[in-house]
């Protein structure tokens, strides 16, 4: 599997390289049919490159080409190269295995045994293998079950619902309610900070070493798991009990670099939560809705609509002055995303 690992990442390295070299020289744009091409003459080049099955290097291709793709389609950064220093080891097999009830087959390596995590249904496409930097190594298995997600189903205002997320309270919603930021992060720091002391006063390349990186890594993956499942169970439930959700699109990107607020930011992991929302609904039919991040929610008064211009960050509450209602930042603004998504501000 390592070999795999190596390979597939040499293979994408490499032919990214021929693809940048030949367009700045040459304006020469290489399809992913000539990267074929390129491979049979890097197996010539590289004899090691035999060692490993052929599927998984054509797959490093078909990545480098989808990469491109984005890059040129969907405003994605352009490709950059795979360093072993990432702790992404991971290739793709498309189809060519067997899989039995504890055991699968995989080309050049043999069978393996797997502990299945659930009940594979309909038709398996591609598998990918993964290894974390604990060492766990996971398979997963791209399947077709020839159903069709099902059509969003029509919402109302009373049906809809309204996030507001923010550092010190993870979501507040347009009922009211608000759901307490575990901050993970925040809580094993100082672990981590004794953990991360150990492995900068350990020898490189030493045995040592490696145990110290290793209990830092399983560290990084507990709180990575733990934000993960505070997540899935958030956003299973939201989209479970409402038929459309309004959230407020953020530029994560900037506020990362508010060099004060980047390890809350990083911590309350927005972004995936979005995402969780996002495909939950899409298998249930429900709809997330995105506002511009530029609509005044926190300024505007829910019940009158006045705008309070000149509200700062560090006060969490406010009367207005035209209706005299008694507002809480959070929940204020997370009433205001429920109505900018339904065209309304009163």
């Amino acid at each position: 599997m390592e070999k795999h690992f190596g390979c597939t990442r040499f293979i994408y390295n490499k032919l990214l390289e021929i693809k940048s070299i030949l367009y700045k020289r040459c304006k020469i744009s290489v399809s992913e049919f000539d990267l074929n091409k390129h491979l049979l003459v890097l197996k010539e080049v590289y004899p090691w490159l035999k060692e490993v099955n052929s599927g998984a290097l054509q797959q490093a291709s078909r990545n480098l080409n989808s990469a491109f793709n984005h890059f040129f389609k969907d405003g994605f950064g352009y490709p950059q190269k795979k360093r072993k220093k990432d702790h992404h080891f991971s290739f793709q097999l498309p189809q060519h295995y067997e899989l039995d009830s504890s055991r699968i087959l995989l080309p050049k390596l043999g069978w393996i045994k797997v502990k299945m995590h659930r009940d594979i249904k309909g038709e398996m496409k591609t598998l990918t293998v993964s290894r974390t930097p604990t060492g766990k190594y996971y398979i997963s298995i791209l399947t077709d079950d020839g159903e069709k997600s099902p059509e969003p189903e029509p919402f109302s205002h009373a049906t809809l619902i309204g996030i507001d997320v923010g550092l010190t309270t993870f979501a507040t919603l347009s009922t009211g309610e608000k759901i307490d930021n575990p901050k993970f992060l925040n809580n094993s720091l100082e672990r981590l900070k004794c953990l991360q002391r150990r492995v900068s006063k350990k020898v490189i390349g030493s045995k040592n070493r490696r145990k110290a990186v290793h209990k830092l890594a399983k560290l990084h993956e507990k709180i990575a798991n733990q934000r993960h499942d505070f997540q899935h169970k958030v956003s299973n439930r939201l989209v479970s009990e409402n038929q459309a959700i309004a959230v407020e699109t953020l530029n994560i990107k900037g506020m990362m670099k508010n060099h004060y607020r980047a390890q809350s930011t990083g911590d309350s992991g927005w972004y995936s939560f979005v995402l969780k929302l996002q495909y939950k609904a899409e298998w249930l039919g429900k709809t997330v809705i995105k506002i511009s991040q530029w609509l005044p929610s926190s300024k505007t008064c829910s019940v009158c609509g006045y705008k309070h211009l000149n509200l700062t960050e560090d006060i969490r509450e406010w009367i207005c002055p035209v209706c005299g209602n008694i507002h809480d930042r959070d929940i204020n603004a997370a009433i205001n995303i429920k109505n900018f998504a339904v065209g309304t501000t009163v």
